[in-house]
């Protein structure tokens, strides 16, 4: 017999930022917690009882993403200095710096065998580089405006990446091609994320929009319109079935995937929340916000999917491989696609806060009002509570995409002109660095000269 599930419950609290909470990531043996900020550092918060968190300074900007090695004995940073940062999570705190690209560097991810490093800029670009030299192995530039997002597959065989220009590319690691763009974004990529499986990807947009594509079929799966504002971070549970995003509405949202519908609506962050990240084995998640705060949760609801995933289990799916994604075909919209009912459930309220900014604290949770609204939700252990159809807010649609194909001499012709941007784009990145170069000569002989006039100037 199934054991009832549980709501999601605040387990620690940590205090130790001085601005926005940027990025977050679980260690792979869930005894640390790193945090980058726009406080321009790195906090790496320790689960185990009376040890204080590390607090990393080496960026001179704002720290935009961090991310644990597989092995858990590396974190990598990346800043709006335009370098990445790779630390070794102890009390000496000894990094590595290298510079990564020629603007700001939004994102950072390790390969699952932990040798390669993906890095994403507002250079347009996505670049590889080896861990342990640094060293450069190849750029990807197909992107026309900044890359907030890039992620490797779970079989490292493709890479992901999100940009402002509206747009979700996939590539394909080994001949370094763009194999399929999805144009369906309705505003700014903030975010994207493989499913566990390798077969789908999540996006977070400005639009307030959280997007499931199939990366086999070209297919959308399901668009949930659950924010009203800019969605900020994504993450999908070690099982996948549940998704969890963070919004600009100052709350986090979990999917129930194979459900199609929103689970949980949590709140607790004093503003926008603006990083989550689940743990490797999904028994927590974690959150951080513009009120400087970092809230570690315990999952709960997820115990089935660990108790009984022996009896349950789904079928195994191989993961994609760049043969599995094919081009656009027409095809046609369904006539009544299947709206799933929305939900809304407010899991926990959080008021208090530690004013220790190296001390982590336990914090006892606000208690959270639970409905059940069917015999069907109370057999399968759901929490939660059915709104009407105007609750516009919680709002989840699953519907299938209307692919469009174009004449062969258009699809031609834009090919030309984005090859021709590309070099327009490798051309003006060449002239900014020479600019840059020229500016600092040009400042160094303006210090020099100011230095020679103070030498000769007599003394009254």
């Amino acid at each position: 017999m199934a054991a009832a599930l549980e709501d999601p419950s605040l387990e620690r609290h940590f205090n130790g930022h001085r601005d926005t909470v940027t990025g977050m990531d679980f260690s792979p043996n869930m005894t640390q917690l790193a945090s980058g900020s726009m406080d321009s550092c790195l906090m790496v918060w320790n689960f185990k009882p009376k040890m204080r968190a590390y607090r990393f300074v080496g960026h001179k900007d704002a720290v935009l993403s961090t991310c644990f090695s597989p092995s858990g004995h590396l974190v990598a940073s990346a800043s709006r200095d335009k370098t990445v940062r790779l630390w070794i999570p102890s009390v000496k705190g000894e990094s590595t710096v290298f510079k990564a690209h020629t603007a700001t560097v939004r994102s950072v991810d390790f390969s699952s065998d932990g040798q390669t490093l993906l890095t994403a800029s507002d250079d347009k670009t996505i670049k590889l580089w080896t861990v342990h030299r640094q060293k450069f192995l190849f750029s990807l530039t197909k992107h026309m405006n900044w890359v907030r997002c890039a992620k490797f597959s779970p079989d490292n065989r493709l890479i992901v990446s999100g940009s402002d220009d509206k747009t979700v590319r996939l590539w394909d690691r080994q001949s370094k091609d763009c194999v399929h763009t999805f144009y369906e974004s309705g505003g700014f990529i903030n975010n994207c994320q493989f499913h566990p499986s390798g077969t789908c990807i999540a996006t977070a947009c400005t639009d307030g929009s959280v997007k499931v594509f199939d990366i086999r079929m070209n297919k959308l799966l399901q668009n949930y319109v659950a924010h009203s504002a800019s969605v900020n971070s994504l993450s999908f549970h070690a099982s996948g079935n549940y998704l969890l995003s963070g919004s600009d509405d100052a709350t986090l949202k979990i999917y129930d995937l194979a459900e199609g519908r929103i689970f949980y609506t949590l709140h607790g962050h004093q503003g926008p929340v603006t990083a989550v990240a689940f743990s490797k084995n999904g028994e927590y998640f974690g959150s951080g916000g513009s009120d400087q705060q970092v809230f570690a949760w315990k999952t709960n609801f997820d115990q089935a999917d660990f108790h009984e995933g022996s009896k349950k289990k789904s079928r195994d799916v191989s993961p994609p491989t760049v043969s599995d994604i094919p081009p656009r075909i027409k095809t046609t919209r369904s006539k009544s696609p299947k709206r799933p009912y929305r939900v809304k459930f407010t899991g926990a309220v959080t008021n208090g806060y530690s004013s220790d900014h190296d001390r982590t604290d336990d914090i006892m949770t606000a208690g959270s009002e639970r409905t059940r609204s069917d015999n069907r939700e109370r057999e399968h252990g759901y929490t939660s509570s059915r709104t009407d159809r105007e609750d516009y807010d919680t709002q989840s649609i699953t519907q299938p995409l209307e692919a469009k194909s174009l004449p062969p001499q258009l699809t031609q012709f834009m090919e030309t002109i984005a090859g021709q941007l590309d070099i327009l784009t490798q051309t003006v990145s060449l002239l900014e660095q020479r600019l840059t170069m020229t500016e600092n000569k040009l400042r160094e002989c303006l210090d020099n000269q100011q230095k020679i006039t103070l030498q000769v100037r007599p003394t009254d």
